[in-house]
């Protein structure tokens, strides 16, 4: 019998691959239930209301995704970074993304958060996470203001994923784009 807290996870992945395979109306606490392999009844346990739900899972994404990206910088920035260094990194970790279901699913819950104004809460929450991690990885590279420059960079990476996905471009466009605003475009 799984415990709480895996039951919670395993509702929120199942939300998550919902999401991203057929959007934010699939969502039900019945086809969650399902998904998840649990009762129905666990879904109300742990989520009192379907936003709690979304919220929970755009947040569980995000904390994933940061970890995942700061583990990826503590590892390749050790020493001094140069932008094409860190642009061909952000290059290969877009590359290596599968738009998975998973990964589709926070663009459909930012879109979301645009219409309900209860999520708007956790996707401020998710870019600012998103605007630490860049300012962090700017500030190792020198770039002046990095907190300032940070909002536009992941504004930059997240809109040129999504033009990614929607267009099946390669990712040379994000790694391009990256050097343009640092100033460092050959």
């Amino acid at each position: 019998m799984a415990n709480p807290s895996q039951t919670k996870e395993r509702i929120v992945a199942a939300t998550l691959r919902i999401i991203g395979e057929d959007g934010v109306a699939a969502v039900t606490n019945r086809r969650v239930a399902q998904e998840a392999e649990v009762s129905l009844g666990s879904i109300t346990y742990h989520f009192a209301t379907q936003n709690d739900l979304l919220r929970e899972s755009l947040h569980a994404f995000v904390v994933q995704e940061t970890r995942r990206f700061t583990d990826l910088a503590q590892l390749h920035c050790t020493g001094p970074t140069t932008p094409q260094e860190a642009a061909a990194l952000v290059g290969q970790v877009a590359a290596d993304t599968a738009f998975d279901s998973e990964h589709i699913a926070p663009f459909e819950l930012y879109i979301q958060a645009g219409r309900d104004p209860q999520l708007r809460a956790a996707a401020a929450e998710c870019f600012a996470a998103y605007d630490q991690l860049a300012a962090s990885i700017l500030g190792a590279l020198g770039v002046p203001d990095p907190e300032r420059m940070a909002g536009p960079v992941v504004a930059l990476v997240i809109g040129l994923q999504l033009r990614r996905l929607a267009t099946g471009a390669a990712t040379d466009e994000l790694v391009d784009a990256l050097l343009l605003l640092t100033g460092t475009h050959s």
